[in-house]
C-alpha cells in the first residue's frame, strides 16, 4: 500500500467523525491547512472526492462513507491491539474518550478519576459533556455514562452508582410564597422549571409513579433548561420547582437550602452504568478504569 496513503488515513477518520477540518484539527493537535492537505492527497491518490464541503458543513459522499465504513474498525482494532501490546511491560497509558451527561461528573465519575490520576497517571481521561443519547462507536468514544434503561443491550454495562430517586425540589422562599404542592395535579398552578430534550427538541414529562402506576406530567413555568445543575441553581434562587436526581441535592436538603415535595410519588432510577463495545474491554486503559470503579466501590463497602 502507498505509505503516504495510509498515514493520512487516521485524518480522513478524524474529518468524518468531528464533521469538520477545523475540529478535526484541534483534536489531532494539527493545523487545519495540514489536514486539508492529508485529506486533498488522499482523494487525489483515489480519484474521487470523500467529502462534499459547502462554506457551513462537510458531509461524506458515498464514497467516503464506503471508505469510512471499512477503515475505521480496522484502524481501532489496530490502535487497541497495539495499547494491549504496550500494557504488557508497562502500565496502561493513553488517552481514555467517555461521553457522559454532565450531571454524572457529580454523581459517579469525579472520584473515579480523582482515583485514576493516583493509580493510573499515564492514562489520560477525556469527559465530553453531552446531554444526546450519542453513538459512542460512530463518534470514536471508548465508553458511555448514562441511566441503565437508556443503554442499548448490545453493550456490555458496568454499574456506577447505587440506584436513586428522582425527586421535585424547590426553596423555602418558594414554598412559602407559592404553597408546597401536595398531589400531582397541583403541579398545574406551580412554576415548574422545564427541560428540553436536546434530541427531539421537546418538552421533558416529569415522571412519577401514582397507585403502582407510570405517571408522566407536563409541566410549564417561567425557565427552561438542558441539564440539572442549571435547574438546582435556578430552584436555590427561588424560580421554581426543580425535578432532579436525588444524590445531586442531597446536601442542600439537609442543609434547609432545598425542600423535597411529592415525595410518596418520587420514581426509583436505575442508577448510572458505564457502558462500551464488548471488545473495547480489552483496552488497558478501559480495563484500568473499570478496575477503579471497583476498588472505589469495595472501599465504600468496607466503609460500611
Amino acid at each position: 500500500m502507498d505509505r503516504d496513503l495510509l498515514t493520512h488515513l487516521p485524518i480522513i477518520v478524524a474529518v468524518a467523525r468531528r464533521g469538520g477540518f477545523a475540529a478535526a484539527a484541534n483534536e489531532l493537535g494539527m493545523s487545519a491547512s495540514a489536514v486539508s492537505h492529508a485529506v486533498r492527497l488522499v482523494e487525489e491518490r483515489l480519484g474521487q472526492p470523500l467529502f462534499a464541503r459547502t462554506t457551513r458543513s462537510v458531509a461524506l459522499t458515498e464514497a467516503g462513507r464506503s471508505l469510512i465504513t471499512t477503515i475505521a474498525p480496522a484502524l481501532q482494532d489496530i490502535h487497541e491491539r497495539m495499547e494491549r501490546i504496550r500494557a504488557i511491560k508497562g502500565r496502561p497509558s493513553g488517552l481514555l474518550r467517555i461521553n457522559a451527561a454532565r450531571v454524572c461528573l457529580s454523581l459517579a465519575v469525579t472520584r473515579v478519576i480523582a482515583a485514576m490520576a493516583e493509580r493510573y497517571p499515564e492514562v489520560e481521561v477525556e469527559i465530553f459533556s453531552d446531554e444526546r443519547l450519542t453513538d459512542i462507536v460512530s463518534e470514536g468514544f471508548d465508553a458511555g455514562i448514562r441511566i441503565g434503561e437508556m443503554i442499548a443491550q448490545d453493550m456490555v454495562a458496568v454499574r456506577l452508582t447505587p440506584p436513586f430517586r428522582s425527586v421535585v425540589v424547590a426553596s423555602p422562599d418558594y414554598i412559602s410564597h407559592f404553597g408546597r404542592p401536595m398531589i400531582l395535579s397541583d403541579l398545574s398552578s406551580h412554576n415548574c422549571i422545564g427541560y428540553r430534550l436536546i434530541r427531539s427538541g421537546g418538552l421533558y414529562e416529569w415522571e412519577f409513579v401514582e397507585d403502582g402506576r407510570d405517571v408522566a406530567v407536563a409541566v410549564q413555568g417561567p425557565a427552561i433548561v438542558t441539564e440539572s445543575h442549571s435547574a438546582i441553581e435556578l430552584a436555590l434562587a427561588g424560580v421554581g420547582l426543580a425535578y432532579v436526581f436525588k444524590p445531586l441535592v442531597r446536601a442542600d436538603i439537609d442543609a434547609g437550602r432545598l425542600i423535597q415535595v411529592l415525595s410518596e410519588f418520587a420514581v426509583l432510577e436505575a442508577g448510572l452504568f458505564l457502558y462500551f463495545p464488548r471488545r473495547a474491554e480489552l483496552a488497558p486503559k478501559l480495563r484500568a478504569f473499570i478496575d477503579t470503579v471497583r476498588h472505589l466501590g469495595r472501599e465504600s463497602a468496607n466503609r460500611e
